[in-house]
């Protein structure tokens, strides 16, 4: 799907070069002379670079276009997380490093949502929140007032993260996967 360059948007990924790269910042520029233009920072999906472009109004780039499947997430080894698409029972393994720090948060059988790109895995979207269990947190302070004092905890999964001073130990929280913050107590 062509786009004109007003219409590129952070996050969007686009095909260019003959490689697939994800739009960072995105900036439109109306100089005093010539004619208006878009300042776009990018990085290459594949190949880990950045790059800077400027491209004229007129201009027009590729958008991606990705399949994005339902999969629930079954187990993990060294190196990959595992998958089952839930309709074909099919399986696939995506690497850690693709996934990076959120994949602490996957728990078995909770479903995701990974987007492909030409057969390829691209990213693995979470759901907004998900359940954990404080495994540690530290005793809160008498005198800390409750709006402003937080206190770091770490989760049953290992990841540490900072919550409200009546939340104790083995408490079961709702976390927020984009942000990787304390929503409520449940």
């Amino acid at each position: 799907m062509k786009l004109y360059a007003s219409e590129i948007r952070v996050g969007m990924l686009i095909e260019y070069k003959n490689d697939l790269w994800q739009v960072l910042k995105t900036q439109h520029v109306k100089p005093g002379k010539g004619g208006a233009f878009a300042q776009v920072e990018m990085k290459s999906v594949n190949k880990n670079t950045k790059l800077n472009e400027r491209f004229r109004s007129s201009e027009s780039v590729e958008k991606a276009s990705l399949d994005e499947t339902k999969f629930n997430y079954l187990y993990d080894d060294e190196t990959d997380y595992y998958f089952m698409d839930p309709k074909s029972y099919e399986q696939i393994n995506i690497k850690k490093e693709t996934i990076g720090e959120k994949g602490k948060m996957l728990t078995e059988n909770l479903e995701v949502s990974i987007s492909f790109y030409n057969e390829k895995p691209l990213t693995v979207e979470l759901p907004n929140q998900v359940t954990c269990t404080i495994d540690t947190t530290d005793v809160a302070l008498k005198g800390q007032t409750v709006s402003s004092s937080y206190k770091p905890a770490t989760l049953d999964n290992g990841v540490n993260i900072q919550v409200p001073p009546f939340i104790e130990s083995g408490d079961k929280i709702i976390v927020d996967t984009r942000t990787m913050e304390y929503v409520k107590k449940i």
